[in-house]
């Protein structure tokens, strides 16, 4: 099985549709067997699900993550996990013990909102209690 996390710097990235790297996880069993560090050379939102299609994914843990996306993930056959935080390694930590903390009913709906804004949150308007950071 391989599993997906959102990446920057350590951290489960919280914006999926910008995150320029995944940590992809192979795993057997609960067994961790390999991770890598994975550039998305460019692919945002919908074109990211075929990239994880590509790279064998089966699983995807990240933060905020669009209703579009979602919908490219399923028709893709990659099981998501969002609304999580902190670290990558911690959460596939967790999600491998059974015991990751994430929302099924993750949604980040501020597509439709000014992009340039200083310190913009999407806890604010949907995407649930993490900031997607600063859009540019």
């Amino acid at each position: 099985m391989k599993i997906a996390v959102t990446y920057e710097n350590g951290q489960v990235f919280q914006h999926f549709g910008h995150t320029e790297q995944f940590k992809v996880y192979t795993v057997e069993g609960t067994e961790l067997l390999s991770a890598e560090v994975v550039d998305t050379d460019g692919f945002g939102h919908g074109a990211l699900a075929e990239l994880l299609s590509r790279l064998g994914a089966d699983i995807l843990i990240c933060g905020g993550i669009g209703g579009g996306a979602q919908i490219a993930l399923g028709n893709a056959g990659i099981k998501l996990y969002g609304g999580v935080s902190g670290s990558c390694d911690e959460a596939v930590k967790a999600f491998l013990a059974g015991k990751l903390d994430y929302n099924p009913d993750v949604r980040c709906d501020h597509h439709e909102h000014a992009h340039g804004a200083e310190g913009h949150s999407c806890g604010n308007h949907g995407c649930g209690s993490h900031g997607c950071g600063h859009h540019e």
